[in-house]
């Protein structure tokens, strides 16, 4: 569950919050959480501070990409741990937030979102579009509906930000899409069509489920496009000029 921080100079933003830590002992039983990081405390090492977020882009409402932005405070109470920050998500994620299908219904935790939007704190899009400048917000439905994949202007190349388009390296061959997926087949296609303009123009690939590899650079084999380097974010400005 790796958030990426981006400071375009005028906006602070982050993509993505994780799992959170609000949830009960019994809840986290389930899940083999890696390592001891938490969202708050990553941010800290970076020097920035909750109320120094702008904007936080949550590329779907799965519990493990929106859980990490309500806390629960001593007494109980839910607040935003970002309390600066406009939130954002699609019009059609939200819709599926507030009336799931059978599959997303066990997934989509009220506590996660609801503060959010009583705060007015919450940006509905519809279309995609650079809403943040220097980021793009492509929308992708294979997975679930309305993700987004955010698109990143980095010095004369860009980084995508994958989701759950692409959760691992493993996942860049085309037929190798997620159990998780709504649409598989269309998630297929969505891929191959990033996948391209990625390969054709030199972008990076930046991965939220890897826990092997951040980042990678792209090339074409005869079995198609393959991850080429494989490096960590902090690496970045060895790859891209």
């Amino acid at each position: 569950m790796r958030s990426l921080l981006v400071d375009t100079g005028d906006r602070v933003v982050l993509i993505d919050t994780g799992i959170g830590n609000k949830q009960s002992e019994k809840f986290y039983s389930y899940y083999h959480l890696n390592g001891d990081a938490t969202l708050l405390g990553s941010l800290k090492e970076t020097g920035y501070s909750p109320e120094e977020i702008t904007d936080v882009i949550l590329t779907h409402l799965h519990f493990d990409h929106d859980g990490g932005h309500v806390i629960r405070d001593n007494d109980g109470t839910l607040k935003l741990l970002f309390p600066n920050a406009i939130h954002w998500t699609t019009e059609s994620q939200w819709q599926n937030y507030l009336d799931p299908n059978i599959r997303e219904g066990a997934i989509y935790f009220p506590e996660n979102m609801m503060p959010v939007k009583e705060a007015g704190k919450l940006n509905i899009i519809e279309e995609e579009d650079e809403y943040i400048p220097g980021i793009e917000f492509r929308i992708f439905n294979g997975h679930t509906p309305g993700m987004i994949v955010p698109v990143i202007k980095y010095k004369n190349s860009k980084v995508i930000y994958s989701a759950d388009l692409i959760p691992l390296a493993a996942n860049v061959p085309l037929p190798w899409v997620s159990a998780y997926d709504l649409h598989p087949l269309t998630s297929i296609e969505e891929k191959e069509k990033l996948l391209t303009e990625a390969y054709e123009n030199g972008y990076i690939l930046f991965f939220e489920h890897d826990l092997y590899t951040e980042c990678c650079s792209l090339k074409m084999t005869d079995k198609g496009i393959r991850p080429d380097k494989m490096f960590n974010l902090s690496e970045i400005d060895e790859i891209v000029d």
